[in-house]
């Protein structure tokens, strides 16, 4: 959202307010012109502490985005160079797990040979009968 806008929207919600409230109670001249100085003072007042306001968001906006772009590009390196020494420290674990799946297939195929073997085994003795 733009702050242009909403400021003239609110701005204009102010004077409109105060200009209703101010012609729909019943006063005299004087007072009526009394009121209408005492709400225009006020009307700057509360005006001027908007834009005060609005200048600190803008601020403060700016000095996020400014950290933001110094710390981001920190951020990453730190990023990476963690993921960098993950890598490193677990490739031992890695080689020696790809080791352990390789002894555990060379076993499989082992046993399953074995299991070939007994059955054919099995099978020659009944074929002679």
């Amino acid at each position: 959202m733009k702050a242009k806008p909403f400021l003239i929207g609110l701005t204009t919600g102010i004077v409109g307010g105060t200009i209703a409230v101010l012609f729909s109670t019943p006063q005299s001249g004087r007072q009526l012109r009394a009121t209408l100085v005492s709400n225009a003072d006020c009307t700057k007042d509360k005006l001027q502490d908007i834009k005060l306001q609005a200048g600190n968001v803008k601020q403060s906006v700016n000095m996020l985005t400014n950290e933001a772009k110094n710390n981001i590009p920190q951020i990453i390196n730190e990023l990476k160079q963690s993921i960098t020494i993950f890598t490193q420290e677990i490739e031992p674990t890695k080689n020696n797990l790809q080791q352990e799946i390789e002894s555990l297939q060379n076993s499989i195929s082992e046993i399953e040979k074995n299991v070939a073997q007994f059955t054919d085994r099995k099978k020659k003795p009944q074929e002679i009968k």
